[in-house]
């Protein structure tokens, strides 16, 4: 496992650094590197300091936490397609967005519209906590999250239906599509405090997802508490995918993907694949947000097509071997 790690911590810290230095403004490597650490007088210090790192951390931050929830969803569930959007945080997340672009209130100040996605967040985890209740089970859990991510679906549709000024649909539309682009410090703090509160909730879960994959009634003989474990993975995930959403938009596949593809290089270790899937994350992260700087720079490719567009066909890839009798 320690060798999969290091390749994955070298490939993540590569792209983070390849990601500085991609752009539209044509900085060299040795300049790029000289603004950013030193700073000084010039477009070339904002630049690096205020548009590249502040995108590169958060491709870092985003990638790291959808690939972490997706393995702790898969784990917990015991099910290969379970991905953190599956609770439905994401899609209320979403859906406060949207509001808050249909209304004007994303254009009264910098914050305003993830301020919106974050409360969206909060107020999907109090249904799922309303509906799953403190002793419901896994199923319950699936069932509440499927209920409030078709509540979300429809109110965004809803908005959509219902919105007078095309402008405003427009922006909605490529919202929803996902992207890093023109994100500041500011957005970072909003998103990284309660992200690594979340991070840290799931990394605790690692020992009791391994006991997990003996049966729940095995884990608790081993002193797991399901309860305990279903709460702290609920929190967890919803504290990483709210405040990814509200910045970063819908992005998916990342979260259903990653776990699969490193799952066989972990020996399929449930805890051992939660540090792997959030460097394997945030490396696929990292590169698609590269690519689409690189693709048809003037149309503005967004984020969350081209994971999409990625994701989709290796999924699909995934489960024709499952079909002819490989693992997933």
């Amino acid at each position: 496992m320690r060798p999969v790690l290091i390749v994955l911590t070298v490939l993540a810290a590569a792209l983070f650094a390849a990601s500085l230095l991609t752009g539209p403004a044509g900085i060299g490597t040795v300049d790029g590197l000289r603004a950013l650490i030193l700073g000084g007088e010039g477009p070339m210090p904002i630049v690096m300091r205020e548009i590249r790192l502040p995108r590169a951390i958060l491709g870092l931050a985003v990638g790291a936490g959808l690939g972490l929830t997706g393995a702790a969803m898969q784990g917990y569930l015991r099910n290969p397609l379970a991905e953190p959007g599956l609770i439905g945080v994401s899609g209320m997340a979403a859906l406060g967005a949207v509001i808050a672009i249909q209304t004007g209130l994303s254009a009264t100040a910098a914050l305003a519209l993830p301020a919106a996605a974050l409360l969206g967040a909060a107020i999907g985890v109090g249904l799922l906590v309303m509906l799953a209740g403190p002793r419901g089970g896994s199923i319950t859990l699936i069932l509440a999250g499927i209920a409030i991510s078709a509540l979300a679906g429809a109110g965004t549709a809803l908005v959509l239906n219902l919105s007078p000024n095309p402008y405003a649909a427009n922006e909605i539309v490529f919202w929803l599509m996902g992207s890093l682009a023109d994100r500041s410090m500011l957005h970072l703090w909003l998103a990284l405090p309660p992200m690594a509160v979340g991070a840290a909730l799931i990394w605790t879960t690692g020992r009791a997802l391994d006991a997990l994959t003996l049966g729940e009634a095995a884990a608790s003989a081993m002193g797991v508490s399901p309860s305990g474990l279903r709460w702290r993975l609920i929190l967890g995930v919803a504290l990483v995918v709210g405040p990814a959403t509200a910045v970063a938009g819908a992005i998916g596949f990342v979260g259903l993907v990653v776990p699969h593809m490193l799952r066989p290089w972990v020996r399929a270790r449930p805890g051992a694949l939660l540090p792997a899937s959030a460097l394997g994350g945030a490396a696929l992260l990292l590169a698609a947000d590269i690519a689409v700087r690189l693709i048809l720079p003037e149309r503005d490719l967004k984020l969350g097509v081209l994971t999409a567009l990625v994701g989709a066909p290796l999924f699909l890839h995934l489960i024709w071997k499952t079909r002819s009798g490989g693992r997933m």
